[in-house]
């Protein structure tokens, strides 16, 4: 018997079924041996040295491995193909009493074919893999055990401090800073519509954008009135027409970071929930008709590598399914933008292109099948053809006979050749899915009549705040952590009430902004991006050979003189505590308001001589349904919902907040948006759109 140890259960499952009778597959369940719980476990003056303790939960499961490989003829380790996966092969070789020998395997993939290949080509443990690995954690150890505790006794107890999450809660609350301090700026858009004089051509629609070929911005209501008089009697022609062609090309196939933007953007996921799911369908799930299977590449990478063959395999796929002419003559080759590539794995991609998301859509869970289509789609449109378009920019000059003319705008594209946007068409999910008309048919020197004029109130938009997705765009971009710890670090925010989240928004809490400010007056560079970034490349250049333990020599004597002057310092800072008018019913106390990880809550001051807490009915408007009050709810998952408080009997909810009425158009839910002072009721069907402006009346009525 040959004997393989791989790291998931599932994992396990789907390779035995390849392997069969011959092997056994055996699952370590993760790490078997790390630093331990309750104590440093870093002897920083023997070089940093880590002290690495079995996990109590391994004992039994190491008897077990034990014991299967007396009685194998060959032992392979098989666990991830990654830093944490090779740390993980060590830990098993050193604790089974392995020898030091061509024993570890890795495939991209769990399909029957890479697994094959893989057995036949075993390499020895790479100790700078290893060594990377154990740097972070050295490093990770290090600062959160030096800097938590300084927290929990300057601020509250129970809190922690860590070099990724403390820099990526500072953006958050930057952000938040940003926002606040943001003043929004009022302009005026004034757009024309215009008809071709003598034709019964449709009417356009062009937006100023110059007065005399300067750019101009319209920055009040005077300023805009003083403008449509001096257009009253303009005569108005296009000046110049410039028509083009323009290519848009695919997007890379997904890796780690993008796929977590993706899944949180177009499917409502949170990372650690794409994460989650991507490491099923990574391990394999079970299939009826073909049990347990796998159906994409290894999920942690930063690389939009495609091996040659799949490429290949792709492009007789495309030419089959949608023609030659939407296969490229050379497969498309795809750079990281990342200077940190770690490019030992391919994109994340599908296994086998004939299982088709159709083809698989009744057998997967529905969440599955959503990310597997998306990962699917995306690997055959970034193999596929650009799509090409034909452009047109117009500028039409209204001359006011004073030596004054203005210059009015207006641009559009047409679809060609729709190129790798085919793959979208069903789902309309691609922007270019949006584009499409036919282009006015206008001529330079081309005389227009003004059909009708409209000017519009806009005010400057504040930054918004971060999603999952966009934070874990920036943290990419900004060099902060890895593409495998992005969603960890979102879900550990959320876990130490550092953030909350309202509908799809990243917020800060009161300790999350107090925990900042600390950790930006003792450990500025900590949360300094350019420092955190710095560091995350010198810790990758320890896979190329560099000496981990230089590393953390070199930052250690700085990080404890940081410690040392906090840990000495008196300063205390309290997390600001908003206090309501409620009164504690056991002791009498005013309530205050909590952050917690389903938003606000009030509790007793007196904590912990009194624990009483009370969930916050925050009305926000009538219910459109029955006019009773429509308060702020949280689902149990965390995310804000606005329901009717006569629920049962009104079972009326949104994730937005609702407009008293429903659509005069279509019935529909209306929603409120408040832009500059301004409100106003926009329906919630798309296929309607419907806009209401409040008046100034009506708000008013609204707020008493």
């Amino acid at each position: 018997m040959k004997l393989v140890i791989v790291e998931s259960p599932s994992k396990a499952k789907t390779i035995q079924k390849y392997l069969g009778a011959e092997y056994k597959v055996m699952a370590s369940g993760g790490h078997i041996c790390d630093l331990p719980e309750k104590t440093l476990g870093v002897d920083v003056e023997n070089n940093f040295k880590p002290e690495y303790v079995i996990n109590q939960t391994k004992k039994e499961l190491i008897k077990k491995l034990k014991q299967s490989v007396k009685e194998s003829e060959s032992v392979y380790l098989a666990t991830d193909p990654d830093r944490e996966g090779e740390a993980i092969s060590w830990h098993l070789a050193n604790t089974l009493g392995l020898p030091d020998n061509e024993n570890r395997i890795e495939f991209n993939e769990i399909s029957n074919r890479a697994v094959a290949e893989a057995i036949k080509k075993p390499r020895r443990i790479n100790r700078n893999l290893v060594d990377a690995q154990q740097a972070r954690r050295v490093l990770d150890r290090l600062v959160g055990y030096k800097i938590s505790p300084i927290l929990s006794r300057k601020i509250k107890s129970g809190l922690s401090g860590g070099r990724v999450q403390s820099a990526a809660l500072k953006m958050i609350v930057d952000k938040e800073r940003e926002i606040r301090a943001f003043v929004p700026e009022e302009y005026w858009n004034i757009h024309a519509n215009l008809l071709k004089t003598g034709t019964r051509s449709p009417a356009i629609k062009a937006l100023l954008s110059d007065k005399n070929g300067k750019k101009l911005k319209v920055s009040s209501e005077a300023e805009a009135k003083a403008i449509l008089a001096e257009l009253d009697n303009a005569s108005w022609k296009v000046e110049n027409v410039k028509r083009g062609t323009s290519r848009s090309r695919p997007q890379a196939p997904f890796m780690t970071s993008t796929l977590q933007q993706d899944g949180s953007q177009k499917l409502g996921l949170t990372a650690p929930q794409v994460m989650q799911i991507a490491q099923q369908l990574y391990e394999g799930i079970e299939t009826e008709g073909e049990g347990h299977t796998a159906y994409v590449t290894y999920i942690r990478t930063d690389s939009v590598r495609v091996a040659k063959e799949m490429q290949c395999a792709a492009l007789e796929f495309i030419k089959e399914k949608y023609g030659a002419q939407y296969a490229p003559e050379k497969p498309n080759i795809y750079a990281t933008k990342s200077q940190n590539t770690q490019d030992a794995h391919e994109c994340i991609r599908p296994i086998s292109l004939e299982r088709t998301p159709e083809s698989v859509r009744d057998k997967l869970p529905k969440n599955h099948y959503k990310l597997y289509k998306l990962i699917y789609d995306r690997f055959i449109a970034s193999q596929m053809t650009d799509a090409e378009y034909n452009t047109l920019n117009v500028r039409i000059e209204a001359s006011c006979g004073n030596e004054t003319a203005y210059g009015f705008r207006l641009g559009g594209k047409t679809v060609t050749f729709k190129g790798f946007t085919i793959v979208y068409e069903a789902d309309k999910t691609s922007e270019e899915d949006e584009l499409g008309g036919n282009l006015p048919d206008l001529q330079e020197g081309d005389s227009m009549t003004l059909k009708e004029i409209k000017t519009e109130q806009k005010f400057t938009k504040p930054p918004t705040r971060f999603t999952d997705a966009t934070l874990v765009k920036a943290m990419e971009e900004n060099g902060i952590g890895r593409p495998s710890t992005y969603a960890s670090v979102i879900s550990v925010l959320a876990k130490r009430e550092y953030t909350v989240k309202e509908q799809k928004f990243i917020k800060p809490t009161n300790l999350g902004e107090t925990v900042t400010e600390f950790m930006e007056t003792f450990f500025d560079k900590i949360v300094d991006i350019k420092f955190t970034a710095d560091m995350e490349k010198d810790l990758d250049e320890i896979e190329g050979g560099v000496q981990w333990q230089k590393i953390i020599a070199d930052f250690y004597p700085e990080f404890m003189h940081y410690i040392l002057k906090a840990a000495s310092n008196e300063k205390k800072l309290s997390v600001a505590e908003e206090v309501s008018d409620v009164k504690c019913e056991k002791c009498g106390a005013n309530m205050v308001v909590k952050d917690g990880r389903y938003g606000k809550f009030l509790a007793c001051p007196n904590y912990p001589r009194c624990k009483n807490i009370k969930s916050i009915i925050e009305p926000v408007g009538k219910c459109p349904v029955c006019g009773g009050s429509v308060t702020k709810c949280h689902s149990k998952t965390g995310k804000i919902f606005y329901g009717c408080s006569n629920y049962p009997n009104c079972k009326f909810m949104s994730w937005e907040i609702p407009a008293p009425i429903l659509c005069p158009k279509c019935n529909s839910t209306m929603r409120v948006v408040e832009t500059g002072g301004k409100k106003q009721y926009l329906c919630t069907n798309r296929a309607c759109k419907h806009a209401i402006l409040v008046s100034e009346e009506k708000q008013a009525e609204e707020n008493e």
